[in-house]
């Protein structure tokens, strides 16, 4: 299967899983490569596979990495949370607990933890390297969004290996969606329009895709029209409407935000 980005320029993992995993990622290239200047910070400890805990009290919520969440509330932990925990803990101890830090461009988000991109000592992203092992997806958050296209080309590597959670398929089709929380999914566009400045795009099955006014001119309008009877495969972050009693007569049940050309693409 071929990606197009529309821009404008299983805890089911078993430990014997893992050394085959980062076998073959100790043998990829090295993606998003370390700027001439960032800041060297000291990790207290790694929370999960995108997050990290600094000695100086900050949370840092790593850019541009979505890792699969460990339990919480009595829910189980999701396949392969674990294994990216451990992979990011690993590498944070192979800098000796220093790591290098980027802020973005967004500095913090809604929960108040640090955005940025880490690097190790050997200048290697710390992002990419989850993502080229399979153990994350990548998400573009506007404006959050320099390494988009780096790490991206981390995240094929693995897909084409079939690694970690790219063992087996994690694109869901629309009727597959059971609740909120982020998603990879494939369907069919019956519909777009625009509404109030944003950017809607109807997938068949109750889900359409929202633009926001401030970022639509990030889109290619051309490419955009032309989508009507394609599938495509979007991801982010799924809100069901249905809930709190926001869905109104005649609107798709499940709605996706896409801030970023490479949350959305064309399949073949």
């Amino acid at each position: 299967m071929g990606f197009y980005p529309l821009l404008k320029k299983a805890s089911l993992v078993g430990a014997f899983f893992v050394p085959g995993i980062w076998l073959c990622a100790a043998q990829a290239q090295t993606f998003c490569s370390a700027p001439a200047s960032m800041v060297r910070v000291e990790v207290q400890r790694v929370v999960d596979g995108d997050t990290v805990r600094l000695k100086d009290g900050r949370s840092v919520r790593m850019i541009g990495l979505n890792a699969p969440e460990t339990g919480k509330k009595g829910r189980p932990d999701e396949p392969f949370a674990i294994a990216a925990r451990q992979r990011l803990q690993a590498l944070v101890e192979a800098s000796e607990g220093r790591v290098g830090l980027v802020p973005g461009r967004e500095a913090k988000d809604r929960y108040g933890r640090t955005l940025a991109h880490l690097y190790g000592a050997d200048g290697e992203n710390l992002e990419a390297r989850i993502l080229a092992e399979g153990l994350g997806f990548q998400v573009g958050v506007a404006p959050n969004v320099d390494l988009v296209a780096c790490q991206q080309a981390a995240e094929n590597t693995a897909r084409r290996a079939g690694l970690g959670l790219w063992r087996r398929s994690p694109v869901q089709s629309v009727a597959q969606l059971k609740r909120s929380g982020f998603a990879l999914v494939s369907g069919r566009v019956s519909k777009i329009e625009r509404n109030r400045g944003a950017i809607w795009i109807e997938l068949q099955g109750s889900l359409v895709l929202r633009i926001a006014p401030d970022l639509a001119r990030q889109f290619d309008p051309g490419l955009l029209s032309g989508l009507k009877g394609k599938t495509i495969e979007a991801r982010g972050w799924v809100q069901d409407r249905s809930r709190r009693g926001a869905l109104k007569g005649g609107q798709a049940r499940w709605l996706l935000p896409i801030s970023d050309p490479g949350m959305l693409k064309t399949t073949i």
